[in-house]
């Protein structure tokens, strides 16, 4: 056997091996339960089995549901298209329960791209007139602006703001987003309306 059978061999086994491996592996979703048990004294003890976190995309978070939707963005500098007023396409996708990324796109002569991931708070009440209780829920995170005019840049992006929750399937937004790029930094405030899915 030479060299180059050998390493096919070993491939062939390795993959192999992987394969085995995951055929036990259950879906993604679903929380995978590991099960031990240890001797003592003769006896078995069975612990308890234990959870392994996942991400599965599109879960509701402590804010609430996730959405996808439109609004207007309005560009207090004009350095960038960041800073320009855009219509835009708005989303949140619940990650887990604490986090989640709001992708957005800012419609104008150019596209700008908001890819921020966030940390998520609970809905909070704060006002109750007796007949609707108004709730926020707010957000904060960081991510990146990809910008698609003639420079093509990406800058880092902060962004905090507020999800309110209208109904069951309809949640609005508001936010102020900051980009950095090249030796600028642009400021935009993002409102919009979602369909909770």
């Amino acid at each position: 056997m030479n060299f180059q059978q050998l390493k096919l061999a070993c491939s062939v086994v390795s993959v192999s091996a992987v394969i085995f491996a995951s055929n036990g592996v259950k879906a993604q979703g679903q929380t995978p339960q590991i099960q031990a048990e240890t001797q003592t004294s003769n006896t078995y003890v069975e612990k308890s089995s234990k959870k392994v976190a996942q991400f599965a995309p599109g879960t509701s978070t402590r804010s609430g549901s996730s959405y996808i939707g439109v609004g207007g963005f309005i560009g207090f500098e004009d350095d960038s298209a960041l800073g320009d007023g855009a219509f835009s396409v708005i989303s949140k996708i619940g990650l887990s329960r604490n986090f989640s990324i709001r992708p957005s796109v800012l419609i104008d002569d150019d596209a700008v791209f908001l890819i921020p991931v966030t940390v998520d708070f609970p809905v909070d009440d704060i006002a109750d007139t007796g007949i609707q209780r108004i709730s926020v829920a707010p957000y904060f995170g960081a991510g990146i602006s990809v910008n698609t005019d003639e420079d093509s840049d990406v800058g880092f992006l902060l962004t905090g703001g507020v999800d309110v929750p209208v109904s069951r399937k309809i949640t609005a937004t508001g936010g102020v987003n900051i980009g950095f790029s090249d030796d600028n930094a642009d400021v935009g405030l993002l409102l919009g309306v979602g369909y909770n899915f």
